[in-house]
């Protein structure tokens, strides 16, 4: 960041006279430096970018829980042969596994009970009976077959996927984007949040505020969390009685002590109020004409599905997100749960896809059309993927899966993303990758990159150390994945 900005900001008039050996100095290097040394940078980013970026907005779509892997993008033909077979101590090498199949006496093969067919213009194999929509896609879309992670639970592996680190109080991915690439909207957040609702709530997992905290970057920085029903966000509107002309006296006056306990004390933090208040006036009339979905058109209804209409659903959560980023926020994260399946995929699995299915088609669609796409990086994912063989019962119609954090597939479009590509590898029972490992940090130093950061220099000051999204592990970039 702009050090000179910074210390002129939270420098305060008492803390600046009683550093008058600083004075002269101070002065001194402005007369040297001349205006451009408390200008703001002309680039609307708060940290200088090392690359020219290739996206300016993420949509990030979580699918809470992990999504099974071979029951919808790495078909796996041969584990029809496998059928309740034990996997084999060859392919598992005692690998961990977690306390809800460990006691299992037996690991039977569970193949895919659906129908893989071969779309787009390589040929890419996916679950043709219950992704018809998204299949229409495959040429906008990079597939990540061989992402893996350490975590094995839930709440250390999105915390992981979300943060870089499996241990929380952390930022996360849109609180650092928050940070390095600042607001290209001053009358809504840089990072919003959005909490699907799924048609089957068989087994929700708990979806925690401190994913979207800001960590120790900041409090601007953190996400805010729209509601899916009711006012997007609690008190919104302004009270029966109270006018705007009201608020903006109340919010001066509010603002006008924060200044003097400011001046008192010196804390940043107070300015991060401050800040946070007007935010929130500006948002009293910004919010509600972005959540009004009246003037748009039929068609756009039909692209997303009849779900769209409903609040709060995936559809239309999707199209809200389409909404934010055409206005200029710059991270859009949304989590659609209950993808968790440890009994019952062939019951829950057709529920979430059809959850998923036509909107992330419409999504991409939509975006491209309105000229969006180029520049927005739209990415899919769980935390973890799932295991090939099955917990508790097995039969031909019915089985379920249990965590499986060494491989899992993820899709990303849009923003600087080649279309068509598959990448990475796993082996027949899509338990070991075998062609290009992509780790969660290789994940994000390619989303940095594409953002215009290099991972290596987008860091913060904390605790003596210059923190980052992907630590101090090396990182690699995906380089197969990038057009």
């Amino acid at each position: 960041m702009n050090p000179f900005t910074d210390y002129a900001t939270y420098e305060t008039r008492r803390q600046f006279f009683s550093r008058g050996k600083n004075a002269l100095g101070m002065a001194a290097l402005a007369t040297l430096l001349g205006n451009d040394a408390f200008a703001e940078p002309e680039h609307p980013a708060k940290v200088a970018l090392q690359f020219a970026p290739k996206a300016k907005r993420v949509i990030y779509l979580h699918m809470v829980g992990g999504p099974s892997q071979m029951d919808l993008f790495d078909y796996k033909p041969e584990m029809e042969k496998w059928y309740d077979k034990d996997l084999p101590d060859s392919v598992r090498q005692g690998q961990r596994l977690t306390t809800m199949t460990s006691k299992q006496t037996r690991f039977p093969i569970a193949p895919s009970k659906y129908k893989f067919a071969q779309f787009g213009s390589n040929g890419m194999w996916m679950n043709s009976e219950l992704l018809p929509w998204f299949s229409k896609c495959v040429d906008d879309v990079a597939f990540i077959r061989s992402m893996f992670t350490e975590a094995i639970n839930h709440e250390p592996a999105i915390t992981m996927m979300q943060t870089g680190n499996q241990l929380a109080g952390r930022p996360c991915i849109g609180s650092w984007l928050s940070y390095g690439l600042g607001s290209a909207n001053q009358d809504l957040p840089t990072f919003v949040v959005l909490v699907a609702e799924p048609t089957n709530r068989e087994q929700i997992q708990a979806i925690s505020g401190k994913l979207w905290t800001s960590g120790f970057l900041p409090g601007q920085h953190s996400g805010v969390a729209f509601r899916s029903k009711g006012d997007p966000i609690l008190y919104i509107n302004n009270p029966p009685g109270v006018s705007a002309d009201v608020r903006r006296n109340t919010l001066d006056g509010i603002k006008a002590l924060n200044e003097q306990n400011a001046t008192l004390v010196g804390d940043p933090d107070i300015h991060t109020r401050i800040a946070q208040y007007e935010m929130a006036f500006r948002m009293q009339a910004s919010v509600p004409e972005l959540t009004d979905f009246s003037k748009e058109p039929a068609s756009t209804y039909e692209m997303y599905g009849p779900d769209s209409r409903k609040p709060g659903t995936f559809a239309n959560t999707v199209l809200l997100a389409r909404r934010l980023a055409e206005r200029g926020v710059r991270f859009v994260q949304i989590y659609h749960n209950n993808w968790d399946h440890h009994s019952n995929v062939g019951g829950r699995m057709p529920d979430q896809c059809r959850d998923i299915d036509q909107p992330c088609h419409a999504l991409l669609q939509d975006l491209k059309s309105r000229g969006l796409l180029d520049d927005t990086l739209v990415l899919w994912g769980g935390e973890f993927g799932r295991t090939i063989y099955s917990q508790g019962g097995l039969s031909k119609s019915n089985y379920g899966r249990d965590h499986h954090p060494r491989c899992f597939t993820m899709w990303a479009a849009g923003g600087g993303i080649k279309g068509g590509v598959v990448y990475g590898a796993t082996d027949d029972f899509s338990y070991n990758i075998i062609e290009n490992p992509v780790h969660v940090r290789d994940l994000h130093a390619t989303l940095l990159q594409l953002l215009g950061f290099d991972h290596r220099r987008l860091s913060f000051k904390w605790q003596g150390l210059d923190a980052r999204l992907t630590g101090v592990v090396p990182a690699n970039i995906v380089k197969g994945i990038l057009a």
